[in-house]
C-alpha cells in the first residue's frame, strides 16, 4: 500500500520543481512526483493549498538528555520536532554530562531510534567537559556518527586549541558549529546592552561579544581551510562579516533565528524572562540588517536553538534565569509570517534555509523529493491562521516570547522514512 500526497505545491529545492503535483511513496521512497493516479490500495492525503516540501532539518536543538530530563528528552523533544515539521535534528553536546565521548554519542542516538519519532543526529563538544583546556576525543565521536562539532552554550577561548580542533574537523570533512561569545565580556549581562537595558536596571551584553569571536573563527577557518557555520548570528556586524567571507571564498555558513529576525530589544514588555536568550535580541538596526542578509541570499539556515526551560527556571528577573527558549513549534509560522509573506524570501527559498542547506552543510542524503528519495516530507498550510499557545506544545517546555502572537502557516502533516509521525487533527 502506498501513499498518495494529492494535489499540493510541490517545492523542492534539489531538483527547483515548484509547481502542483503529487507524490507517491512506497516502502518509505519517493517512486513517484507528477499526475499520479490512485492505485487500488493507497491512502491519500489531500494537500490542496498546502506546501509540499522536503522534511525540515535543523542543525541547531538542545534536548536536554542525558541529565535534565525535567526539561526536554529525546522523546518529547522529538514530538515537537515532528509537530514543527522536522524529520532531522542535530541536538547540541551541552547536556549533563557533556557529549565528549563515543558512548555518549551512542547513547543519544541509540535512545533515538528507540523512542524518537524523528531523526536526531548528536553533535560532539570540542573539548572535554567543555570546559576548554583539552580536546575532547573528536576523532573517537566522529567514528560514532557525529555529523560536527561544537561548544555551544560558550566559545573555545583558547584559540590555539581550538585551532587543532578545526584541523581535526577538516581532516575529516565535518563542520565547526560556532557559538561566537567572548564569555568574559559578556560576564553577567542577561540582554541587550542598549537604552531597553537602561530602562529595566538590567546587565547588558553587547555587540562586540559576538563580534570578536565571529571574526576570529573566521580567520581560523580561514588558516585551517575548515567549514565554519556561524551559529545563531544576531548583530549587524556578524551579518557583514559573514558576507565578506563568502566574497573571499572562505568555507563559512551562517544560521539565525526566528527570533532574532522577527524580534528586536525594544519588544521586550519588562523585565520577563521568556524574552531572555543568548544571544540576546538586539537592536532593531541589527534585526533590520539580518532580515537584509537573508534576502540578499547571505544566510543559508535557519535554525530555531530550541532550548526548554521548566517554568519555575523561567520565572521571576531576567537577571537569574537561565539562557533560552523553546522553537521547534514556531518556527514554520514565524518564517512564512515574517519572511514569506512580506516578499523577503519565496516559499522556495524557505525550503532551502529549513532543509536543502542544512542537509548539506551537515552531508546528510536529505532535503529532496527526487524520485528515489528517502521519503521525509512535510505538508504545511500557508494560509491557515491561528494564536500561538503554549499550552499545546509538544515540549516539555513552554518558554516562549510568542505566546498570544497571530501567525500563518500551519504543520498539517510530517512524513518521516515514508510514515506519518505527525497529522493536525
Amino acid at each position: 500500500m502506498g501513499l498518495l500526497i494529492k494535489g499540493g505545491r510541490v517545492i523542492d529545492p534539489d531538483t527547483k520543481l515548484d509547481r502542483i503535483a503529487d507524490i507517491l511513496i512506497e516502502d518509505g521512497i519517493i517512486q513517484k512526483v507528477g499526475e499520479i493516479e490512485k492505485g487500488q490500495d493507497d491512502r491519500v492525503l489531500d494537500a490542496a493549498g498546502c506546501y509540499v516540501m522536503p522534511g525540515l532539518i535543523d542543525l541547531h536543538v538542545h534536548f536536554r538528555d542525558p541529565g535534565q530530563e525535567q526539561k526536554e528528552d529525546i522523546t518529547s523533544g522529538g514530538r515537537a520536532a515532528a509537530k514543527g515539521g522536522f524529520t532531522t535534528v542535530m541536538a547540541m553536546p551541552n547536556t549533563h554530562p557533556v557529549i565528549d565521548t563515543p558512548s555518549r554519542v551512542n547513547y543519544v542516538h541509540h535512545k533515538a531510534e528507540e523512542l524518537c519519532p524523528i531523526r536526531v543526529l548528536q553533535a560532539g563538544t570540542i573539548t572535554k567537559g567543555q570546559k576548554g583546556e583539552e580536546l575532547a576525543d573528536i576523532e573517537g565521536m566522529i567514528k560514532a556518527g557525529i555529523p560536527a562539532i561544537s561548544e555551544d552554550g560558550k566559545s573555545v577561548m583558547n584559540s590555539h586549541l581550538y585551532w587543532e580542533a578545526m584541523k581535526i574537523a577538516q581532516a575529516h570533512g565535518i563542520p565547526v558549529m560556532a557559538h561566537c561569545e567572548d564569555g568574559p565580556m559578556a560576564g553577567k549581562g542577561c540582554m541587550n546592552k542598549d537604552e531597553k537595558a537602561e530602562e529595566l536596571n538590567l546587565p547588558g551584553i553587547s555587540n562586540v561579544v559576538e563580534d570578536i569571536i565571529v571574526a576570529r573563527d573566521i580567520f581560523l577557518s580561514q588558516d585551517t581551510g575548515a567549514h565554519l557555520h556561524l551559529c545563531h548570528c544576531s548583530t549587524k556586524q556578524s551579518m557583514w562579516m559573514l558576507k565578506r567571507a563568502k566574497e573571499d571564498g572562505l568555507h563559512v555558513t551562517g544560521e539565525v533565528c526566528p527570533h532574532h529576525f522577527t524580534l528586536c530589544s525594544e519588544d521586550i514588555p519588562g523585565d520577563n524572562p521568556n524574552y531572555k536568550m543568548n544571544p540576546p535580541l538586539r537592536r532593531r538596526e541589527d534585526k533590520e540588517e539580518i532580515l537584509k542578509a537573508i534576502r540578499e541570499g547571505v544566510v543559508d539556515v535557519i535554525s530555531t536553538d530550541h532550548a526548554p526551560h521548566t517554568a519555575q527556571e523561567k520565572s521571576g528577573s531576567m537577571r537569574d534565569a537561565p539562557f533560552g527558549i523553546v522553537g521547534l513549534e514556531t518556527s514554520v509560522a514565524l518564517t512564512i509570517t515574517e519572511l514569506v509573506e512580506p516578499g523577503i524570501i519565496t516559499p522556495m527559498r524557505m525550503a532551502e534555509m529549513m532543509s536543502w542547506r542544512p542537509a548539506q552543510i551537515i552531508h546528510l542524503d536529505r532535503g529532496s523529493l527526487r524520485e528515489g528519495k528517502v521519503a521525509d516530507v512535510v505538508v504545511i498550510d500557508p494560509k491557515e491562521e491561528y494564536i500561538i499557545d503554549a499550552r499545546t506544545f509538544a515540549s516539555k517546555g513552554r518558554n516562549t516570547p510568542f505566546q498570544g502572537r497571530k501567525v500563518r502557516g500551519q504543520v498539517k502533516t510530517t512524513i518521516y522514512n515514508g510514515e506519518i509521525v505527525y497529522q493536525k487533527d
